[in-house]
């Protein structure tokens, strides 16, 4: 029975890769510059890294768990999950997005099939990891932010912050009240774990030679030609078209003209690009800082559509499944915006 699923993997691969050249081959007909360079180092490369870094994250959480270091981790936030009744396993996953996102996410993939957490524990432990996520790109964003937009920029990061940390609570509160999760309490009851016994490293290493290549496969199924389908979507400007369109439609309803160029910029161009043009503005005097602020947190919630399809479904999709992904990639982003819509209402009135 696991050889015959084995084969129906590798022969849906095959499908896939198939479908995957086939979008491919479509794409360089039908796009004028798409040639082999920007095909290498703007789809073949990225996806391989991918592919890499979701192949790194699924060892890595295989060993976490296996090895003993769940509960270690768990430790760190072991207060907020207990009063969640998400359990240790989700406070270590917790933990562990701080460093990886995909490595977070695989471990919860493994807790739920080995029935060691429940679908809804899993989908309320990836909506509380948003918040380590919000840290594991704050470095790189941070530095290149403030400096051009100033006291707007720093605005516009304690904002995104609280509706982080707002979500963040209601989560927890929502684990803590809710029935379900009150009754759950065989989650919470991990066996006490010690420093990794090299005896086991035997067993740890046929364990992951056995699961690997079934779910790296899985993986590789639907990441592939979703990547490729999507690479070439954005290289015919339909990305393109559609921020400016929803960001017309937005800033002109709600936001004085002056701040259009701010959204269009900073979410039709590179992420670099569009605070640059904000801070411009602002320094220019054209916009105030208020303005400024209101204006960048209407483009990330108008581009949240365009960025979670063309960065995040590949790999939630590959990770979970086409039907669990999405679901998660959806509520969990609906969430997201919601909570900045709160908070940026309060900062309109009160700021």
């Amino acid at each position: 029975m696991a050889h015959l699923k084995s084969k129906a993997k590798y022969k849906m691969l095959a499908l896939s890769f198939g479908i995957s050249a086939a979008i491919l081959i479509f794409g360089i007909f039908i796009v004028d510059d798409l040639g082999s360079q920007r095909v290498f180092s703007r789809l073949l490369w990225p996806l391989t890294r991918l592919m890499l870094f979701i192949g790194v994250g699924l060892v890595a959480g295989q060993v976490i768990e296996a090895s003993g270091w769940t509960k270690f981790l768990a430790a760190l936030a072991g207060p907020f999950f207990r009063f969640g009744n998400l359990g240790n396993r989700c406070s270590a996953a917790f933990t562990t997005a701080f460093v990886s996102g995909v490595t977070a996410n695989a471990m919860l993939l493994d807790f739920y099939k080995d029935d060691k957490i429940s679908r809804r524990q899993l989908f309320l432990a990836n909506f509380v990891n948003q918040l380590p996520a919000y840290f594991l790109h704050l470095p790189t964003t941070l530095f290149i932010v403030i400096p051009l937009t100033g006291r707007a920029g720093g605005l516009y990061f304690l904002i995104t912050f609280l509706a982080t940390l707002l979500r963040t609570s209601l989560f927890l509160v929502y684990g803590h009240f809710h029935p379900f999760f009150k009754k759950r309490d065989d989650s919470n009851k991990v066996k006490e774990a010690s420093i990794p016994d090299k005896n086991k490293d035997k067993d740890l290493w046929e364990n992951i030679r056995k699961k690997f290549p079934g779910r790296i496969t899985h993986i590789a199924t639907y990441v592939v030609p979703i990547y490729i389908f999507v690479f070439i979507l954005n290289a015919m400007g339909l990305f393109t078209l559609a921020r400016k369109w929803l960001a017309g439609y937005v800033v002109t309803t709600f936001m004085p003209m002056e701040a259009l160029s701010v959204v269009i910029l900073s979410f039709a161009a590179e992420f670099t690009s569009g605070f640059a043009a904000a801070g411009a503005l602002l320094d220019a005097g054209v916009i105030t800082t208020k303005q400024t602020v209101l204006a960048l947190l209407i483009g990330n919630i108008v581009a949240f559509p365009i960025r979670a399809l063309r960065h995040q479904l590949p790999r939630y999709i590959g990770i979970f499944s086409p039907k669990m992904g999405t679901q998660l990639l959806l509520m969990g982003q609906s969430f997201r915006v919601m909570s900045i819509v709160i908070v940026g209402v309060i900062y309109y009135y009160l700021g």
